[in-house]
């Protein structure tokens, strides 16, 4: 690979890539709870930088933080990849062996990839084969992805730019790491962190001999295609923040003032006119001990006195102004307030309404990762020789819900001779394993044939030995 072409698209992508991420380092704050309000100036600071002569009378500062976002991402994520998807490729021994490769890894990488692509807008779910030659996969942070697409209409990935720091152990000094990707080979550069990119050099990090401990700046990765495997959180190409980021700001700017209201009310403000006292220490001593203070007289109409000075606090408009704003992220979210006023002895129907919003969501993001999920099983089949039939993949999404199992068991009861049982048996709410269960079924329903063939072989022969005849054919 060129070294020069490499610059030119470095150069040309990676404006856009650092706007893409601070927008995905600020959904990772508020995912884990760090929003604005703990990065605002301290009161403290602000009093540092007020102008000479000014007196705040707010001394309370609190910041308390409200993990909405995060919340939300994660009962996505939960209802979407509790159950990981399964893939059915037309027959057992293809599933067997899929489901070998994927691993126990893949549940994890499942959620991990809708988290990223939540807060990131898209997932990235990388391949490659390791030292061993066996294939492996895992999730690649999306901020060191730069993708490079095509202009046509179905916009295929023609190159992959990963990027990231990588640190030398011998000379200490920090170093931007530049991978890139295309469908046949992998091309590794690095730049010293500081340094113009006219300055990139190949980086010698592949083995190209292993005997010999030769090593190579590129190396043919073998998959056929471009390794990299992108998940879209949904069809605009957003992150789940960018609706509900001002409410949250909104929410815990409110709160955090509400508190610091009443931390500062509790000391009480006294207001003196014509104290005769020397300073406001002496006032306090002789409240303190005297129960009393003196205070000069100027006759009639003398207003001279201590008086105390209080707020009212506008409680039920902050109130409802938090009520409101918990309403519009949940709505504008697009999730479930976890408010047990909400939930009650709720029926099917009544729970499927909660969900609505949720649901809405999530089959945004299930149509998008179907995709991805379409794509990545492809490539590890056709590497792996795997057989599709029909080249087609049925996948199987399974949510993770609240809901009524009284009412799911007695709909599953009175379904039976209308529906076959494998479908009854599929929807219920105790069953997990749709198979293994069928196969409970037929072996409990066998052990209740050889029962009942045993008794009637044991009461027609003690119908034949006994006295008084057959009594079952009813002869003498």
């Amino acid at each position: 690979m060129d070294i020069e072409v490499v610059k030119k698209l470095i150069r040309r992508y990676s404006a856009g890539h650092a706007v893409f991420v601070r927008r995905a380092e600020t959904a990772q704050r508020y995912y884990r709870n760090e929003p604005d309000i703990l990065r605002e100036p301290t009161r403290k600071e602000k009093q540092e930088g007020a102008q000479e002569g000014e007196t705040p009378l707010r001394n309370a500062d609190n910041r308390i933080p409200f993990n909405f976002h995060g919340l939300l991402v994660d009962q996505k994520a939960s209802y979407l990849f509790t159950a990981s998807p399964l893939f059915d490729l037309g027959s057992k021994p293809a599933n067997k062996r899929l489901t070998t490769f994927l691993g126990d890894q893949f549940a994890k990488s499942c959620k991990d990839l809708c988290i990223d692509a939540s807060n990131s807008s898209v997932g990235w779910l990388h391949l490659w084969k390791n030292d061993q030659g066996s294939y492996e996969y895992a999730v690649v942070p999306p901020e060191q992805i730069i993708p490079i697409w095509s202009h046509s209409l179905n916009k295929r990935l023609l190159g992959i730019l990963r990027t990231y720091v990588e640190l030398d152990e011998e000379t200490g000094d920090s170093y931007v790491i530049y991978e890139y990707w295309t469908d046949e080979v992998c091309c590794a550069y690095r730049l010293r962190a500081g340094d113009e990119i006219g300055q990139l050099v190949p980086y010698q990090v592949f083995m190209a001999d292993p005997q010999l401990g030769e090593k190579s700046a590129e190396y043919d990765h073998g998959i056929g295609e471009v390794p990299f495997f992108p998940f879209f959180n949904n069809n605009t190409g957003t992150d789940d923040l960018k609706n509900i980021k001002g409410l949250i700001d909104t929410y815990c700017k409110v709160f955090s003032g509400f508190v610091n209201d009443l931390e500062d009310i509790q000391e009480i403000i006294f207001v003196l006119t014509n104290y005769g006292g020397a300073d406001l220490n002496e006032f306090l001593n002789d409240l303190k001990y005297y129960k009393a203070i003196k205070v000069e007289n100027d006759g009639d109409g003398d207003k001279s006195g201590v008086s105390t000075l209080t707020i009212d606090l506008p409680v039920e408009a902050r109130e409802k102004l938090l009520t409101i704003t918990r309403k519009c992220i949940f709505e504008q979210g697009r999730g479930i307030d976890p408010d047990p006023e909400n939930f009650g002895n709720s029926s099917g129907v009544a729970l499927q309404f909660l969900y609505a919003l949720l649901e809405l969501k999530a089959g945004l993001l299930e149509t998008e990762f179907k995709l991805g999920f379409g794509r990545f099983i492809r490539c590890v089949c056709r590497l792996l020789g795997i057989h599709i039939r029909d080249d087609i993949i049925v996948q199987t999404w399974t949510r993770t819900s609240v809901k009524n199992d009284l009412e799911l068991s007695q709909i599953a009861q009175q379904s039976a001779g209308v529906v076959s049982d494998e479908t009854i048996v599929e929807h219920h709410p105790w069953v997990e394993d749709t198979a293994k269960e069928l196969e409970r079924l037929q072996k409990q329903e066998e052990k209740a044939q050889e029962q009942m063939a045993d008794y009637q072989d044991a009461f027609q022969k003690k119908g034949k030995g006994g006295e008084g005849g057959d009594p079952v054919n009813g002869e003498e």
